[in-house]
């Protein structure tokens, strides 16, 4: 897997319905998706969680491309989450027996979802990074934990640290990359030997890693400063989120989607 394949935090710019929603309805909306997700139990509610995934990334016009590639980092965890379902479920008819491994059917349709779900897990709040931009994502967030400013969280700085947090990886991962392509050229190994020596091998990439890191912290931090940045506090902002009869439409699509799957995965469909 190469570090160019991760692509959370990156932004497409674009036009679509989705890019135009309030960033708020958007949040509430990966919300109600994880919520049905969960909600599914079967071949019927998992087809429909699909379309409704295929249906976005068409709306989105996010290439299908970029969504597989940022896919590929979790491969790993799929596969050994499924093979934890596949051969530690005990329900259904036996189909492999060998010493200590049986395996059932319903172990074999466990797996399958629990890929399926994971995967569309991914797929989906990946989307709400690609639409968004960092700005109107903080916004969003600040507004909907505004109620917590009564009890004198700092949502403000809660929802900026996050922002710098997905807006900085793409940078972080670039970084990366060039430090190790520049290790590479002065002979070091990152692929071969055992684990204790790859962890090793890491070492001379974590160091400057690091120092590149808290440097462009510490630039970010004087560039706030010099900008008379102190927090929410009467803080001001250029668009003020509103929103529209599409956002409104878009909630009670999802939320009347959600119980709909709800009761179909009740009803075990």
């Amino acid at each position: 897997m190469a570090l160019k394949d991760i692509t959370l935090g990156q932004y497409f710019p674009g036009n679509s319905l989705i890019h135009r929603l309030d960033p708020r309805t958007k949040l509430i909306a990966v919300a109600l998706y994880i919520v049905a997700l969960f909600l599914a139990d079967f071949f019927l509610t998992y087809a429909i969680m699909f379309a409704l995934l295929c249906l976005a990334i068409a709306v989105s016009r996010v290439p299908l491309r970029s969504i597989l590639r940022g896919m590929k980092p979790i491969v790993f965890i799929a596969v050994f989450t499924a093979l934890l379902n596949l051969f530690y479920t005990s329900e259904g008819p036996v189909l492999v027996q060998f010493w200590i491994i049986t395996i059932t059917l319903g172990g074999v349709f466990n797996a399958f979802f629990m890929v399926v779900r994971i995967m569309m897990l991914i797929a989906g709040t990946f989307l709400i990074t690609y639409t968004t931009s960092p700005i109107l994502l903080t916004d969003g967030l600040e507004s909907l934990m505004g109620p917590l400013k009564k009890i004198r969280v700092p949502v403000h700085e809660l929802s900026m640290m996050m922002s710098i947090a997905l807006r900085f990886i793409p940078t972080l991962i670039e970084e990366t990359d060039k430090i190790m392509s520049a290790q590479r050229a002065r002979g070091a190994d990152f692929e071969s030997g055992n684990l204790i020596q790859r962890a090793k091998a890491l070492i001379p990439l974590l160091v400057p890693l690091f120092i590149s890191a808290f440097r462009r912290a510490d630039e970010l931090a004087v560039a706030m400063e010099c900008r008379c940045y102190h927090g929410g506090q009467g803080r001001t902002r250029l668009r003020q989120l509103r929103y529209q009869g599409r956002d409104y439409l878009v909630l009670a699509f999802l939320l009347a989607l959600t119980v709909l799957v709800g009761i179909l995965g009740h009803m075990g469909l």
